[in-house]
């Protein structure tokens, strides 16, 4: 069975819908709050230039998502899969970012347990990058039983050079671990 990267998925907290080119305009209005990238490597991502990279590579991912609350149906981030590696059972999460409103709350716990529910259907470990210095991403990642497995230098279209940390969790370790989780 083939890994469908663009699902649409929901639970009680969110939708996932695939994003498409006509979401811009509402996802950069999230995206420019400057507070959401402050931890971030590209801190400058709340430009609206710099967000058009993000977007047109969330595009050409194919495996990108629009992040809605499911009770009001306000659009409140992105994510999306990417690093597929069918030989080796893997595919990396991340790019994720999320309103500010909806930290600290169920709402990243509810994305990443869509993702991961779906992705263990066709792979057996998912990777996440983290930008070093994004300690409430890296502390969010430690939560869902990510275990830091070392660090990589990265280098994005245009963007500075940084260090992530690389998390794993293998589908094993989340199906023990996943009804532990509140949503």
């Amino acid at each position: 069975m083939s890994f469908d990267l663009q699902p649409s998925l929901n639970n009680e907290w969110i939708r996932l819908e695939p994003l498409q080119g006509g979401d811009f305009e509402a996802l950069y209005a999230v995206a420019s709050d400057p507070l959401i990238w402050e931890l971030h490597p590209n801190k400058n991502r709340h430009q609206r230039e710099v967000f058009k990279g993000y977007f047109d590579g969330a595009i050409a991912s194919g495996g990108a998502f629009r992040v809605i609350d499911a009770a009001t149906g306000t659009l409140i981030g992105c994510s999306r899969y990417y690093d597929l590696d069918e030989s080796a059972r893997s595919v990396a999460v991340g790019y994720t970012f999320i309103a500010r409103h909806a930290w600290g709350g169920r709402y990243n716990r509810a994305l990443k347990a869509l993702m991961l529910d779906h992705a263990f259907r066709f792979v057996d470990r998912v990777i996440f990058h983290v930008g070093v210095g994004n300690l409430r991403s890296r502390k969010a990642m430690e939560k869902l039983g990510g275990v830091n497995i070392g660090e990589l230098s990265v280098s994005y279209q245009g963007e500075p050079s940084h260090r992530n940390v690389i998390y794993k969790i293998d589908r094993i370790d989340w199906m023990k671990a996943r009804d532990q989780f509140q949503f």
